[in-house]
Formats: structure tokens, C-alpha cells, sequence
């Protein structure tokens, strides 16, 4: 009786489950096989491949996701390790999230007031005698915003992580005679790789796919997937284009997750 109610209760999930993610997923997938007026055709997958512009996008998206991957992972390991060792290390949590219930819309206009021309950087360069400078619409103006957006979704993961790792392990290597940087690096830091996959994870994946703060943020100089993936649906209305790139990014997030798995059980499958 129980499994019958608990399969009703269940039905909710399937619906949302059903119509806000397997049914866009089809849609995208098929829209992908017709051109501009509606034909089937595999043209769209052939223009992808073989266009020197859309392999360089797709190099851009790598080489900008890969590097905010990198900024970030660089400066959130140190912030969660010192975070979990602080004493009111909730609180200290709770305004590293903060940023995050901000729409992303306000955050990125809130730096065009930064760095604009007259914004409040260029005001004090210039009171300085230095001069306003051209630091908007620039890679790392874009890197600054997106690594600033991107940093709580990094920390989140590897905190959890080096929270969860026993105490006595520290201890236990201390009482071996190592040093606090041998246990960061031979205890704490192979312990916490989980955190850092789902960081990884969490940060390179949407970068592959961002196209608000490449418009307002890097202007015409940061081009990617994302940008023209709302380039074909809002201004060309080549929706099967569109949702050809929409399918080889689907496609490229997979491969990352796939790659940034956690290969645990593998290994314990392999020893047994």
C-alpha cells in the first residue's frame, strides 16, 4: 500500500522531470535536423564542422571556461580550507553565498558602474594622474566579473569536502611528524578531490554556455558558443542552427562530466 502512494507522490517529479527538461532536450535535438525554412536536413551539423568561425568559437568557449575553471579553483581551495578552520566558519559561509541570491543581470550592471568610463575605478585612476582607462569590454574585465559570479560555486564543493574529512586523520599525521603543509597536501588535499570535481564541474560547464556577460561585460571582443547560440535564435531567427550548437554543447557538458567523474568505484571494482 506504501509503495503504491509513494509511486503517486512520485508523479509531481516525472511531470517536471517530463516537461521542463526531457521534452526541451527533444525539441532542441530535433529543431537541429531543419534549416531556416523548415526543411530536414543535416546541413546545419556539416556548416558546424567544417566553418573556421564556429571552430574557433568553440575554441574560445574552452580556452575562456578552462580559464576561469583555473582562476577560480585557484583562489577558492585556499578561502575554503582557511573557511573550515575559522570559528564561526557558518556565518563567514553564509556571506560567500550571499553574492549568489543577487540576479546575475544586477551583478553585471553593477560592474559596468565599476569599470565604465566613468565609473568609479576610472574616477579614482584619475584622481590618481594616472587617467581613465579602457577597462571595460575588455577578456579581463569579463574574466574578473564571470571569476567573481563563478567563485561560490567552487568554494561550496571543496568546503563540504574538507569539512566531511575526519579530524583524527589530521592529527594522526601530525603525530607522524608532518608538517601542516605535507598533511594539506598528502591528507587534506587527496581526501577533498570529490569537492574539487564538483567544482570543476560546477564552473566549467555553465562557462561553456554564457552569453549575457560576453555582451554586456567583453563586448565584441569575447565570442562563444553562448554568443552565438543567441546570436541565431534572437537576431538571425535560424533556430536549427541555433539548436545545432545548443546539441554540440549539450554533447561537449557530458564529456566533461564524464571526464570529471568521480572514479572511485571504478577503482574499488578494479581491486576487488
Amino acid at each position: 500500500m506504501n509503495r503504491k502512494y509513494n509511486h503517486l507522490y512520485a508523479i509531481p517529479y516525472y511531470l517536471w522531470l517530463g516537461l521542463f527538461v526531457i521534452l526541451p532536450l527533444v525539441l532542441v535535438l530535433g529543431s537541429s535536423f531543419f534549416d531556416i525554412h523548415g526543411n530536414f536536413t543535416l546541413a546545419n551539423y556539416v556548416e558546424y564542422f567544417s566553418s573556421i568561425n564556429y571552430i574557433k568559437m568553440t575554441m574560445n568557449s574552452f580556452i575562456y571556461a578552462g580559464l576561469l575553471t583555473i582562476i577560480t579553483l585557484a583562489l577558492s581551495y585556499p578561502m575554503a580550507y582557511l573557511l573550515s578552520k575559522t570559528k564561526h566558519r557558518q556565518l563567514w559561509m553564509l556571506l560567500v553565498l550571499l553574492p549568489t541570491w543577487i540576479n546575475l543581470l544586477l551583478k553585471a550592471y553593477a560592474f559596468i558602474g565599476l569599470l565604465s568610463q566613468t565609473g568609479s575605478v576610472n574616477q579614482f585612476l584619475t584622481f590618481m594622474g594616472i587617467g581613465p582607462k579602457q577597462l571595460l569590454f575588455t577578456d579581463a574585465a569579463f574574466l574578473l566579473v564571470a571569476g567573481y559570479i563563478e567563485l561560490p560555486f567552487m568554494i561550496m564543493p571543496i568546503y563540504n569536502s574538507i569539512t566531511e574529512i575526519p579530524h583524527s586523520l589530521m592529527e594522526a599525521s601530525s603525530d607522524l611528524g608532518a608538517s601542516k603543509w605535507a598533511t594539506l597536501r598528502r591528507v587534506v588535499f587527496p581526501l577533498s578531490m570529490p569537492g574539487v570535481r564538483s567544482g570543476i564541474q560546477a564552473v566549467f560547464i555553465p562557462s561553456l554556455s554564457l552569453f549575457m556577460l560576453t555582451r554586456l561585460i567583453g563586448g565584441n571582443r569575447v565570442i562563444t558558443l553562448g554568443t552565438a547560440v543567441e546570436q541565431h535564435f534572437m537576431v538571425t531567427q535560424n533556430r536549427g542552427m541555433g539548436s545545432t550548437i545548443g546539441v554540440v554543447l549539450m554533447v561537449l557538458m557530458v564529456l566533461v562530466m564524464y571526464l570529471t567523474r568521480d572514479r572511485k568505484d571504478k577503482g574499488a571494482m578494479t581491486h576487488e
